[in-house]
């Protein structure tokens, strides 16, 4: 069973720094592609920082420069390194299993860790 758990969130202001992790377990996480998706209050949710299984990186193009993905195989740990941060970024966090450009219910993604960014 893919278990996902997602830690790390809080609040912060304009312009702080956060980092998340993601806990996996269930699966072969050191030859899996992993993302990171978010839902802000009242939308859907959407793609923000990915690995491909080859080990590439893609972002949503709101968040480039400012997020960074990484991943610890050795741990079955995923990361999300997010500086610059904006209101706009404020949102319930997630992993999931796999490159994920457009997320659909098919993916697990469990537990989120809340991210909210107001002065």
């Amino acid at each position: 069973e893919v278990q996902l758990q997602a830690s790390g969130g809080g609040f912060v202001q304009p312009g702080g720094s956060l980092r998340l992790s993601c806990k996996a377990s269930g699966f072969d996480f050191s030859s899996s592609g992993m993302t990171w998706v978010r839902q802000a209050p009242g939308k859907g949710i959407e793609s923000v920082a990915r690995f491909t299984r080859g080990g590439a990186k893609t972002y949503l193009r709101a968040v480039e420069g400012r997020f960074t993905i990484a991943r610890d195989d050795a741990t079955s740990t995923l990361y999300l390194q997010m500086n610059s941060l904006k209101p706009e970024d404020t949102a319930v966090y997630y992993c999931v299993k796999g490159f994920v450009v457009a997320y659909t219910p098919a993916y697990p993604k469990g537990q989120g860790t809340q991210v909210t960014v107001s002065s």
